[in-house]
């Protein structure tokens, strides 16, 4: 008898045992968590372009020339201003030349005066009259190039701005060519960055491109440039090694701040026609790659790799890996596992987005 009624205890004790479990699994199974849809919007997102700065103006001021540097008036990263004497090369053989030709134009025009009053008596003919004109013309020419020669051992700034390293010191004998120094204009400077194919339609298709777009410039300290510039002009073919198009943009430089030769990145705002994005916070990360749950028709979870194109505050911008039909989960992502079974509770894409941050159009 004894022995009936603790058999009887024991089924009971594993009865019940077996109804929790059974009501525990019930439970899990049944968890409510929310769930939504990739979502397809019209967005923009900024993206680097790694930029070759250039000056407005930089040129080289070359000797003309050949002689010694004589003068030097200016010192390495001056500022001139247009037309400021920079340079002069010993002028004393050209100032010779130059006096010789204006003595020969000076005789040469008195010759012409006095057969022209011969002529007007008729004692010489109009040949010799033509004759004389010819020669007057001829030393006037060799006088105006002996003054162009003398002109050019003084080397003047074409336009202004800053002086570069000095090639050459004071007494130096300089031929003819001969690179004295550069000179920049940095009032504006123009930064050149290469641009894709795909992006370049993308540019071109967005109305805003229509006009003048506006850009960011930032330095290689990580500062952003605090005037925008804007993109001037777009080269007329594709680079055929790389399939990129080079942009050209023109920035203000009151500050003096950019320089020839420096880099930077322009940060350009590109359009995004039928983005499919999804939250950030319905991913989370796995040896460096990115992943959702989806939620299959019978409502089970199972974990999908996505690939993500790019990064807007707060959501992904989907390459791959998702379609606009799938359920994906919003929350729960730390407590779920692959094949487990949810109650989801559908919260529509355009609720989910409308409260996160997205770029203003």
């Amino acid at each position: 008898m004894n022995r009936i009624a603790l058999l009887l205890s024991l089924c009971a004790v594993i009865f019940q045992a077996t109804g929790c479990a059974s009501k525990k699994q019930e439970s899990t199974a049944t968890e409510q968590f929310s769930v939504t849809n990739p979502l397809k919007i019209d967005t923009a997102y900024n993206k680097e372009y790694i930029a070759q700065i250039q000056s407005l103006r930089n040129v080289e001021l070359r000797a003309q020339e050949k002689g010694y540097l004589e003068k030097i008036y200016v010192d390495e990263g001056q500022y001139v201003k247009a037309g400021q004497l920079l340079f002069k090369i010993m002028p004393k053989i050209y100032e010779a030349e130059y006096q010789k030709a204006k003595a020969a134009a000076k005789t040469a025009e008195l010759d012409l005066n006095n057969t022209r009053i011969l002529a007007d008596k008729n004692i010489v003919s109009d040949n010799e009259l033509a004759l004389s004109k010819a020669k007057y013309g001829e030393a006037k020419a060799d006088m105006n190039l002996a003054g162009a020669h003398l002109s050019f051992t003084d080397i003047r700034a074409p336009f202004s701005g800053y002086i570069d390293r000095i090639k050459f010191k004071q007494g130096s004998l300089i031929d003819e060519g001969g690179l004295l120094t550069t000179l920049s204009d940095n009032s504006s400077v123009y930064a050149y960055f290469n641009v894709s194919e795909n992006e370049y339609l993308n540019y071109k298709k967005d109305p805003a491109s229509n006009s003048n777009k506006t850009v960011s410039l930032i330095l290689a300290d990580g500062e952003q440039h605090k005037s925008p510039g804007v993109i001037e002009t777009i080269e007329s073919e594709f680079d055929n090694t790389t399939g990129n198009i080079q942009f050209r943009a023109k920035f203000p430089n009151t500050d003096n701040l950019l320089r020839n030769g420096e880099t930077g990145k322009v940060l350009m705002k590109l359009p995004v026609r039928d983005a499919l994005v999804i939250p950030q916070k319905a991913t989370y990360e796995l040896q460096d790659k990115v992943y959702v749950f989806i939620v299959d028709k019978d409502n089970k979870v199972h974990s999908r790799n996505i690939t993500v194109k790019f990064e807007l505050p707060n959501l992904y911008v989907i390459d791959s890996g998702l379609e606009a039909e799938d359920r994906i989960l919003l929350d729960g992502l730390q407590s779920v596992k692959d094949d487990q079974k949810i109650k989801p509770v559908y919260v529509a894409p355009d609720q989910v987005i409308s409260k996160l941050q997205l770029i203003n159009e």
